[in-house]
């Protein structure tokens, strides 16, 4: 098996060389589409011997899939620049790489761990969230909206059990900045669908996604960093329907005068 690894920037340079170094040792090839850095992403990257390329931005969905048109190996590894390998993925990686892969198999699959006001997070909505990133691009193509992409894979995954480190909020600020603009184009993409809110949706998805996260899928165990997470987790959620509802009001007065309010 030799494995591509996959990697879109845009002013990464405070994360690239983490996660460079983490995969050095396992990768066959390194693509870096970058949809113009203007800080040291690049100048990190070219001392790694990369393949460099300048892609304008397509969205999330364009750019990864302009990774897998580009990478010359059967396999291809997606990893974001704020994200690295752990020592225990690397180790089972490097032992993929020196077997046979039946083909029958398509993809791997691995959990995600956040690394969150230095604590790892192993509870709640936020772990194992477990991704298909080692798969066959021949198999594979990204599909989704402008927030999160999805991978669409023909054929049959299996697992792996080491973590994929994510370093992916500087802090608090950070956090609640992405959650207000994911929230907006989760809400927009989700209008453009004519999907619509009614008055109790905001209160209703976010209190489920509270008690999710913090009760059924104990992220009390996660310290005073799991509360902050569900707090801010349902806060995402509740902004996500009250734009939609507002986007839907602003489309339909007459139906939501009448039995949406």
């Amino acid at each position: 098996m030799k494995i591509t690894f996959g990697i879109i920037t845009l002013n990464e340079e405070d994360n690239i060389e983490r996660c460079l170094n983490s995969i050095q040792a396992v990768a066959d090839e390194i693509l870096v589409v970058d949809s113009g850095s203007t800080d040291g992403t690049r100048g990190i990257a070219r001392a790694h011997g990369v393949s460099w390329h300048h892609v304008p931005w397509k969205g999330y969905v364009g750019q990864k899939n302009h990774v897998l048109s580009l990478a010359s190996h059967e396999w291809v590894f997606s990893i974001d620049a704020d994200e690295a390998l752990s020592g225990k993925l690397l180790a089972e990686i490097a032992q993929l790489k020196a077997h046979p892969v039946p083909d029958g198999i398509s993809g791997y699959s691995m959990p995600r761990c956040v690394l969150y006001e230095n604590r790892w997070i192993r509870h709640g909505d936020w772990y194992p969230d477990r991704l298909v990133r080692l798969f066959r691009k021949t198999r594979a193509r990204f599909a989704g909206g402008r927030v999160h992409e999805r991978l669409e894979l023909e054929g049959k995954t299996t697992l792996l059990s080491g973590d994929i480190e994510h370093y992916s909020f500087k802090d608090r600020r950070d956090h609640a900045e992405r959650c207000r603009r994911y929230a907006r184009l989760w809400a927009e993409d989700k209008h453009a669908a004519r999907r619509t809110a009614y008055w109790f949706s905001p209160q209703l998805h976010a209190g489920f996604r509270w008690v999710r996260n913090y009760i059924l899928r104990a992220g009390f165990l996660d310290g005073p960093q799991g509360w902050h997470i569900a707090k801010m987790c349902a806060g995402e959620v509740f902004m996500k329907y009250k734009i939609l509802r507002s986007l839907t009001k602003q489309a339909f007065p007459t139906y939501t005068k009448a039995g949406m309010q």
